[in-house]
C-alpha cells in the first residue's frame, strides 16, 4: 500500500506516522484518516466508480469542487501551484484515504490541485450525496469532519493558498492580513523590507513598491491592494444575497450568539441570514484553547468551535456572509432594514443583534505605529509563528489575557502577564489560574500598566509602572499582546434604539422603560427579555447590557433569542396574542453538526 508523502524528494511517510509540522498541529492523525472497510462499503453504494490515469487533475486549485472522492487503488497527489514554477508537493494519499478539505465542505474553491499520481481507481460522490449518507451515519460524519477541519488547519501552518506581498508598515497589509487570519484563510505574508523574494515577485509582475500591498494566487490572479470583499470573492466566501428579499430573520454578527441564534432559527424553519463584518468567530473565534467550554472536557480552539458551528448553521439551510457591515437599521413597512457600509440592504421581519465587543485599544505613547507588527490584539498562530525565540508581555488581567498567555509560552522563552489590579482572582477563571502559577515560562507582573511602548519599526520594550511603589521599569519584549476590556460594536445602532452609558444595548425591562409607553401599548404586550427597545429586534451575547461575558452564556442567549422572535412573530400573527408562530421541519441544505 502507497505512503504518504509530503515533499519532493522526501522518503516516503508511512499512513500512520506522525508528521513534523511548522506550527502546533492539532491532531495529524485525525487529519488523515483511513476509511475502514464498512465505510469504504456503505460510501460504494451511494457513489460512482471511476478509473483514473496518472496525470488526471481531479480537482483544480482556484475552482470549486463538487465531488467527494475515496482512492480505491493507486494515489493521489495534493499540490500547491501545480503546473507552475511553484509547483508544491504537500501529501500524497494512498487506497482507503479521502481527498477535501474544509473548502469542500463550505463552497470555498480549492486551495490545492489533486492530480492522479498512481493510475487506479477512485470513488466520486456528489456532495448532495456525501451530506445525505453523513446525516444519517454520524461516525463517518465526524471522522469527514474532523479531517477536514485538521487538515484546513495544516494548510494554514504549512503557508498554502494565496500571498500576501506588503510592507509590515503599511495599515493596508495588516488589515489583509488580519482579514485573512480571522478567516482561517491559507496564506502567506511576504515582507516588502525582508523577505528576498518580494522583490522577484515584484520584478515578475512588473509591479512597483508603491502598489503594494499586492494579493497573488497561482500566478494567475493579481489583486492590487484589494478590500477584504475583493478578497472574500477571490477565494469563495459566500457575498450578500442578491435583490432585497424579506426573510424571517437577519442575525447581525457571527461570533457564539450570533451562531448559535442561526443554529437554532434554520433548524426550526425560519429563513436566516448572518451578516459578519469581520469574520465568523468574533472574540471567541481567536481563542487558542477554550477550556471551560460545556460538551468539550479537553477543551476545543475558538477556530475549531467556529468552523463546526459555521457548518452546522449551513447544514439547516442559514447563509453566512462575510465581510458584510453593517451601518444603520431602520423599521420599514412592518419590517427592519439594514443597511450595509457598500450600499447595499437586507429586509427581514426580525432582527438578532450579535455584533459582540472589540477589545479596547492600549493608548500610550509608541504604540500606534507598532500596532499590527508588534503590538497585537489577537493571539493566534499567526503572531505566535513570530515569537520564537523573543520574550513577550501580555497586557490584561481576565480570561482572554490568561488563555493568550499560557498559548504564547508554547512558543516564546518568556511571557510577562502584565496585570493592573492586586491579583488574578478578580476576573479570571480558576483553572487558568492554577495553570499559569505552575507554567515555568509564563511571569506575573500584578500591580502593573504599561506607561510606553519603545521601538523604532518594531517593538524593542515596553516601559511599565509599579503602582505600589511608582516605580517605573524597562521591561524587554518583542510583541505586546493587549486584552484589556472591550467596548461594544454599536456606534451604528446610536439613535436607532435604547444603549445603556457604555453603548451596550439595553433589553427587556430596562429599554421598555426607555421607550414611550404609547410603545409597548400598541404591541399589547411587555418588550420581551432579549428584546430590545424596538419590537422584533433581539441582543444576545457581549453586545447586550449585563451579559455574562462568557462562551456558553452567548450560545445560550443566542438560541434563547429565537424562542423570543418566534414568539414575536406568532403575536404578530395572532393580535389577540395566541403564541403561533409554526415550527416547520428542519432544512437540510449544506453540512453536518
Amino acid at each position: 500500500m502507497p505512503g504518504d508523502e509530503t515533499r519532493p524528494g522526501a522518503a516516503p511517510v508511512p499512513d500512520e506516522a506522525e508528521e513534523s509540522v511548522p506550527f502546533e498541529t492539532p491532531d495529524i492523525y485525525g487529519a488523515y484518516p483511513r476509511l475502514s472497510d464498512d465505510q469504504m462499503a456503505r460510501l460504494a453504494q451511494h457513489g460512482r466508480r471511476r478509473t483514473v490515469d496518472a496525470g488526471d487533475v481531479l480537482i483544480r486549485e482556484g475552482e470549486r469542487c463538487e465531488t467527494f472522492y475515496v482512492v480505491l487503488s493507486g494515489s493521489i497527489a495534493i499540490v500547491e501551484g501545480y503546473g507552475t514554477p511553484d509547483e508544491h508537493l504537500l501529501r500524497v494519499h494512498g487506497p482507503g484515504r479521502f481527498i477535501g478539505e474544509l473548502g469542500l465542505l463550505n463552497g470555498q474553491v480549492a486551495f490545492y490541485a489533486a492530480v492522479v499520481r498512481e493510475p487506479g481507481e477512485v470513488l466520486a460522490l456528489s456532495m448532495d450525496q456525501l451530506r445525505d449518507l453523513v446525516t444519517r451515519d454520524s461516525v463517518l460524519g465526524d471522522v469527514v469532519l474532523r479531517a477536514c477541519l485538521g487538515r484546513r488547519a495544516l494548510l494554514v501552518g504549512q503557508g498554502a493558498g494565496f500571498r500576501i506581498i506588503g510592507s509590515r508598515y503599511s495599515p493596508d497589509t495588516r488589515r489583509l492580513r488580519e482579514f485573512a487570519a480571522r478567516n482561517r484563510l491559507p496564506h502567506r505574508w511576504i515582507d516588502l523590507e525582508t523577505d528576498e523574494e518580494a522583490e522577484a515577485l515584484l520584478r515578475r509582475f512588473a509591479v512597483g513598491p508603491e502598489q503594494t500591498p499586492l494579493v497573488i494566487w497561482r500566478n494567475t490572479s493579481l489583486l492590487r491592494n484589494p478590500s477584504n470583499a475583493e478578497l472574500a470573492r477571490l477565494i469563495g466566501l459566500p457575498p450578500l444575497p442578491s435583490g432585497n428579499g424579506r426573510g424571517d430573520l437577519l442575525i447581525v454578527g457571527s461570533g457564539p450568539a450570533g451562531l448559535a441564534a442561526a443554529v437554532n432559527a434554520a433548524s426550526e424553519g425560519l429563513g436566516t441570514t448572518v451578516v459578519e463584518a469581520m469574520a465568523t468567530g468574533g472574540q471567541a473565534g481567536t481563542s487558542s484553547r477554550i477550556d471551560n467550554c460545556f460538551g468539550f472536557p479537553s477543551g476545543i480552539s475558538g477556530a475549531e468551535l467556529t468552523e463546526r458551528a459555521v457548518l452546522q448553521a449551513g447544514k439547516f439551510g442559514a447563509r453566512i456572509s462575510v465581510p458584510a457591515e453593517a451601518a444603520r437599521l431602520e423599521r420599514r413597512d412592518g419590517h427592519y432594514a439594514v443597511g450595509f457600509a457598500d450600499g447595499s440592504e437586507i429586509t427581514a421581519r426580525t432582527v438578532v443583534l450579535a455584533t459582540g465587543a472589540r477589545y479596547r485599544r492600549l493608548h500610550v505613547p509608541g504604540i500606534e505605529p507598532l500596532e499590527g507588527a508588534s503590538v497585537h490584539y489577537s493571539a493566534t498562530v499567526y503572531e505566535a509563528q513570530q515569537c520564537r525565540t523573543d520574550p513577550v508581555a501580555v497586557v490584561g488581567g481576565g480570561n482572554s489575557a490568561g488563555q493568550a498567555a499560557l498559548f504564547l509560552a508554547g512558543y516564546s522563552p518568556q511571557v510577562y502577564l502584565l496585570v493592573r489590579g492586586p491579583s488574578l482572582n478578580a476576573h479570571m477563571s480558576r483553572y487558568l489560574i492554577d495553570q499559569i502559577e505552575r507554567h515555568p515560562w509564563v511571569r506575573v507582573w500584578l500591580h502593573t500598566e504599561v506607561t510606553e511602548a519603545l521601538g523604532d519599526k518594531a517593538l524593542e520594550a515596553v516601559t511599565v509602572v509599579d503602582h505600589r511603589t511608582g516605580e517605573h521599569h524597562q521591561l524587554a519584549a518583542r510583541a505586546l499582546f493587549v486584552f484589556t476590556g472591550a467596548d461594544p460594536h454599536t456606534d451604528w445602532l446610536s439613535g436607532a434604539l435604547a444603549l445603556d452609558a457604555r453603548g451596550y444595548v439595553l433589553t427587556g425591562a430596562e429599554a421598555q422603560a426607555c421607550s414611550v409607553p404609547e410603545l409597548w401599548q400598541s404591541q399589547g404586550r411587555d418588550c420581551l427579555t432579549l428584546e430590545t427597545s424596538l419590537p422584533g429586534v433581539f441582543a444576545a451575547g457581549d453586545v447586550r447590557s449585563g451579559s455574562v461575558k462568557r462562551v456558553a452564556s452567548a450560545v445560550g442567549e443566542g438560541a434563547m433569542s429565537i424562542h423570543f422572535v418566534h414568539r414575536y412573530l406568532g403575536h404578530a400573527a395572532a393580535p389577540g396574542g395566541t403564541d403561533s408562530s409554526p415550527h416547520t421541519r428542519p432544512k437540510e441544505s449544506a453540512w453536518l453538526a
